[in-house]
């Protein structure tokens, strides 16, 4: 039936590098559906019945979606499996505007959550956690799950992350040497756990740990809190990538580099996703914006 179909067209998918979790499971529900129907292929009839029992408009898109990709792949080889038309609309991720800090407010973070809690390790982790994914870019995953043989003479080595890609990130000396700080303290607290960053239960790091550490640090230098853009461990990862484009040299040559070379260092999957971040401050709209104007009126950059 369709179940086996399905199962074929993850595997495909995850041996590409997709994790395709929650679209596995929305799939499986979809061939679920269709074989209670008694249908061993993909019909438009279905499907969009199927995508129509999402409550929202955009859930709708989102199920028809995973449906659309899956039935391509499946009429390659056999066209008795029906493409449906995005009946609901095209599917839209709504990004959140992302929070970008100043070069004050992430020392003044950082130096937080030196002070925050009981003397402990604790203060130690998070203001050096803190420093890295600033000065690194790192995803906050990428950083909790770093073991001390990930700290090389050539940088950090970031394995099987996000999309189940490794890369090298390099180090600067002053973030090298605050490593190391921290590695001569933690060592001794936890000697037996490889992973870099520990908790006082002398455990790696959970997520909810840094995001809860975040906050409180957050709150103690009053950075601002909106519902539109809202500081999380994962506006430093945005705020590297910002301060890297305001850094991007004039010219088309020297910026499709620069956004490449950006691309792959941060570990993304499409360089579309680099370029999202143009969107994320005023500074770089206006310098589109001035570029724009220049091409214009007949000057070249």
């Amino acid at each position: 039936m369709l179940a086996a179909a399905v199962a074929s067209y993850v595997a495909v998918r995850r041996s590409a590098g997709f994790a395709l979790r929650s679209g596995a499971l929305l799939l499986d529900s979809f061939a679920a559906f269709s074989d209670a129907r008694g249908e061993a292929y993909v019909r438009v009839s279905l499907a969009v019945e199927w995508a129509g029992l999402a409550r929202s408009v955009s859930q709708r898109a989102r199920r028809l979606g995973q449906v659309i990709r899956l039935a391509r792949y499946l009429h390659a080889e056999d066209i008795r499996h029906e493409v449906p038309p995005p009946a609901f609309g095209a599917e839209k991720r709504t990004r959140p505007a992302p929070c970008i800090l100043s070069p004050d407010q992430i020392r003044q973070l950082i130096s937080a959550a030196a002070r925050s809690g009981y003397r402990t390790l604790r203060r130690d982790t998070y203001s050096t956690l803190f420093a890295l994914l600033a000065c690194t870019g790192l995803r906050v995953s990428e950083a909790i799950h770093l073991r001390f043989e990930d700290l090389t003479p050539d940088g950090l080595v970031v394995r099987c992350s996000k999309f189940r890609k490794s890369r090298l990130v390099p180090l600067h000396d002053t973030a090298r040497a605050g490593i190391e700080r921290y590695v001569h303290r933690r060592r001794a607290y936890a000697p037996m756990e490889p992973h870099l960053f520990v908790s006082l239960r002398r455990k790696p790091l959970l997520l909810q740990d840094v995001e809860a550490a975040f906050r409180t640090a957050a709150r103690a230098i009053g950075l601002p809190d909106s519902p539109r853009a809202r500081p999380t461990p994962h506006s430093l990862r945005h705020t590297f990538a910002v301060r890297a484009l305001q850094a991007c040299p004039d010219g088309r040559d020297a910026i499709t580099q620069h956004m490449l070379a950006l691309s792959t260092y941060l570990g993304h999957a499409r360089v579309a996703d680099t370029y999202w971040y143009l969107e994320a401050v005023p500074e770089l709209m206006t310098d589109i914006a001035d570029d724009c104007e220049h091409f214009v009126m007949g000057g070249q950059r």
